[in-house]
């Protein structure tokens, strides 16, 4: 939790009043929104937009406005976590779900931060599962192609019923092992009719912020 919270408080740091900031999800976001609204609480101004409905609801029961995506001309900064990171700040994410309109949300921001703790850090990326977001008409094929790729692929559950994304998809969690060609597979993956997006996120992250319990590394593209 202190890992969480140095990086998170060492991330608002770089908000400036005015910004239109995207928020990232996951645990790791939350702790840096609970932190963000003492100071809008405390007069600073800024617009905020949303990866997720589970970011939205969080954001809103802390008192932060989230604004329509396309009511903003342009995203300043948008702050993110990540599932894993390696050392040429590629990353793997998705683990909340969210992967599509977080990286939708990146693409179309000036700056982009990761908030992580020291344990997101790896070599190689795969140890997490790769997420794939992918249209439920095409899901059963898919995961028969995944086998064939030994992707070693196993479609997402929410209790008994398949895991549904904010924009109604599914998704495919991917048990890779380590990946020597990141871009090479994201690349091959959406080339594949019925992929919607890939969770590795690659030339996205400008500035990566590792808490660790005493400090906090910051590292730069």
């Amino acid at each position: 939790m202190t890992k969480k919270l140095n990086a998170a408080k060492k991330a608002i740091e770089y908000i400036r009043d005015g910004m239109t900031v995207g928020l990232g999800t996951g645990s790791t976001v939350e702790i840096m929104i609970e932190e963000l609204s003492k100071k809008v609480k405390s007069g600073l101004n800024i617009k905020c937009i949303s990866t997720s409905n589970r970011t939205t609801n969080f954001a809103n029961k802390f008192g932060i406005i989230i604004y329509e995506f396309d009511s903003v001309a342009k995203i300043d900064l948008t702050i993110d976590g990540a599932d894993e990171v390696d050392p040429y700040l590629r990353g793997i994410k998705g683990g909340g779900g969210a992967l599509l309109y977080e990286k939708i949300v990146a693409y179309n921001s000036e700056k982009n931060i990761w908030i992580v703790d020291d344990s997101k850090l790896v070599n190689k990326l795969g140890n997490f599962p790769l997420p794939v977001e992918v249209v439920p008409f095409a899901a059963r094929k898919l995961l028969v192609r995944f086998e064939q790729m030994r992707l070693k692929p196993i479609i997402r559950k929410s209790g008994n019923k398949n895991f549904i994304t904010d924009s109604g998809h599914f998704i495919i969690d991917c048990h890779i092992g380590e990946i020597d060609d990141p871009k090479e597979l994201e690349k091959e993956l959406k080339m594949i009719p019925g992929i919607v997006e890939v969770g590795l996120f690659i030339d996205i992250t400008d500035l990566l912020l590792i808490g660790y319990s005493d400090r906090v590394e910051v590292i730069e593209k």
